[in-house]
């Protein structure tokens, strides 16, 4: 009951009821799946699958043959220093440039994939490449997609 009273204890930010003693999950081993930080007031519930994303394939020669060539027609430039595509994309001001990288960022951590980016006021260059492969990979393809998309 202790472990209760700590986690509504963590404030209005979160609320986590549960009734160890009904449930088939032994205590001890419920206890340890929940992590309290002190003095935060945040709690994590650590879940029963801890997989791992899939390691992206680098791209072939023939998917690069057909998965750039759109890319590079909307304006996407291939490095010549590293296995890697870039663009430079302009915006009326910083609040649609910021408006535009938010947006970014949210398919970002849904993909787990978070491309370089630098900004000033209304132009942001960024380049995308793979790490985990070391070059372009889908994800790369899919990001570029969506932020040519999301910039009209």
């Amino acid at each position: 009951m202790s472990l209760c009273r700590s986690l509504y204890k963590a404030g209005s930010l979160i609320a986590i009821h549960f009734h160890p003693s009904g449930s088939s999950v032994p205590r001890a081993r419920l206890a340890a799946a929940i992590n309290v930080i002190p003095h935060t007031g945040f709690a994590t519930v650590a879940t029963a699958s801890t997989s791992k994303r899939k390691m992206a394939d680098k791209l072939t020669q023939e998917e690069r043959d057909t998965l750039l060539q759109p890319l590079l027609q909307s304006g996407w430039k291939v490095q010549a220093n590293r296995d890697a595509i870039e663009k430079e994309f302009k915006f009326k001001d910083f609040n649609e440039a910021f408006g535009f990288m938010s947006r970014v960022a949210l398919l970002a951590e849904k993909m787990d994939h978070h491309p370089e980016w630098f900004n000033v006021y209304n132009k942001l260059q960024v380049t995308l490449s793979s790490h985990d492969v070391n070059g372009l990979s889908k994800r790369d393809i899919r990001m570029a997609k969506f932020m040519d998309t999301a910039s009209k």
